[in-house]
């Protein structure tokens, strides 16, 4: 039986790290939740497994790539909150280490509108390596329960930041719709991997 073409396309798309494993990596012990936050959604996995060795590429125009490679996680909360920090296995490979977070409505299954950011975080942990997150904080931002949203993950066009190449490292086993952008505009994909991550806040 011959696969769907989605999968070939998936298979351009999904360029995982040299190091090749099923194996998902422990929790760092150290990146509990804030007392003062909630879990609105993760996909990190249960029994203290954090994310796959696997990932996206997320790149700058003027990486080494050679190109753009923006990637989106979607997020629906469950209930009306205020999304206050972002949590990703974005890692480090080249150029500017720092990349942009922002939150953005959905639109039709692909990033809309933007809601809160870029907020561009610096320092962010080696590519292929275990097992700290790439936070980014906002001021607090109201997101309906039931309704699609999206982490977005980017650099700026031009300048400081614009060279960065780096991979967003996979949540294992799940099957979801998720985004790309490779320059020109975002376009949903059906994915088998989705890029890991947690959305912290609060709800009224």
């Amino acid at each position: 039986m011959k696969k769907p073409l989605i999968l070939c396309l998936l298979a351009i798309y999904h360029l995982p790290l040299l190091a090749q494993t099923t194996e998902k990596s422990a929790v760092d012990a150290t990146q509990q939740t804030p007392s003062s936050l909630q879990i609105l959604y993760s996909n990190l996995g249960k029994k203290g497994h954090l994310y796959s060795a696997d990932g996206f590429t997320v790149s700058g125009p003027n990486s080494s790539a050679g190109i753009s490679f923006f990637t989106a996680m979607p997020f629906t909360p469950s209930l009306n909150s205020h999304v206050s920090e972002v949590r990703v296995a974005v890692q480090y490979l080249s150029g500017a280490n720092q990349v942009n977070l922002s939150i953005y409505e959905d639109s039709g299954g692909v990033p809309g509108t933007l809601l809160a950011g870029p907020v561009t975080i610096t320092n962010l942990p080696n590519a292929n390596t275990c097992c700290r997150l790439t936070v980014a904080d906002f001021t607090p931002v109201a997101v309906s329960g039931g309704v699609q949203y999206w982490v977005v993950a980017n650099t700026p066009a031009t300048g400081v930041g614009s060279d960065f190449e780096g991979f967003w490292q996979l949540a294992a086993n799940i099957s979801i719709p998720l985004a790309l952008d490779h320059g020109t505009s975002w376009f949903p994909v059906q994915g088998f991997d989705l890029p890991s991550g947690v959305v912290l806040g609060t709800t009224p």
